[in-house]
């Protein structure tokens, strides 16, 4: 491992760290949203303590926290430290990094959110085509039933098995794996929720009426 792979994968885990809920709720609104809802660091929790427009920034940035530490891959290629044949290898590894790093950020007592958001930003880095899809699956759960985590839970089991079922052409074993791998992931980061889900006890969001704060 070359420094500069190891100066990018200590960048990645530091974006991920960005505790973005935080610092916004504690900028812009004197409060840390851990403190209230579900508890989570993240852009659920967030619309539901803030609201949408705090909400909506929220998962941007921590999207495009995954992205870009995803393509920190590509600027190592530019530099030359890495090969072509690497640049998804290392991708991956990057965007992995930042998804433990939201989990488990440095900047707020390792205290984070559950992760989806920024392997979205990942997954748009890797396979644009498959986020897309991915999303819609997520939409389309998410209206149906109104729950955010079935819907995160069933968007991020869509990537591995549209690579499966070769929805998008021929795919690596690496990214079937990856997709299982981050599957198995979204899972442990969810078991409380599927825990409520199955005792029905889950909170749905109140698509189409505005909630007052």
């Amino acid at each position: 491992m070359t420094v500069s792979v190891l100066i990018a994968g200590i960048l990645a885990y530091l974006l991920g760290s960005i505790p973005t809920s935080v610092w916004y709720g504690q900028a812009f609104f004197g409060i840390d949203v851990r403190n209230h809802g579900s508890g989570n660091a993240g852009a659920t929790n967030t619309f539901r303590v803030l609201g949408k427009r705090a909400g909506t920034i929220v998962l941007l940035i921590d999207v495009l926290k995954g992205w870009i530490a995803a393509n920190l891959a590509l600027i190592l290629f530019y530099l030359g430290e890495i090969s072509m044949d690497e640049r998804v290898p290392m991708k991956l590894a990057f965007g992995i990094i930042a998804v433990i790093g939201h989990l488990f950020p440095v900047f707020a007592n390792f205290k984070g959110g559950k992760g989806v958001a920024t392997l979205l930003g990942m997954v748009l880095s890797i396979h644009p085509e498959a986020a897309g899809a991915c999303i819609a699956v997520f939409v389309l759960v998410m209206i149906s039933s109104r729950y955010v985590s079935l819907s995160s839970i069933l968007a991020t089991l869509s990537f591995p098995l549209m690579m499966v079922f070769g929805l998008f052409g021929p795919e690596s074993n690496l990214l079937i794996i990856f997709g299982f791998v981050l599957f198995a992931l979204i899972v442990y980061t969810h078991h409380k929720n599927i825990g409520r889900l199955l005792r029905g006890e889950e909170s749905r969001v109140p698509i189409g009426r505005r909630r007052s704060r």
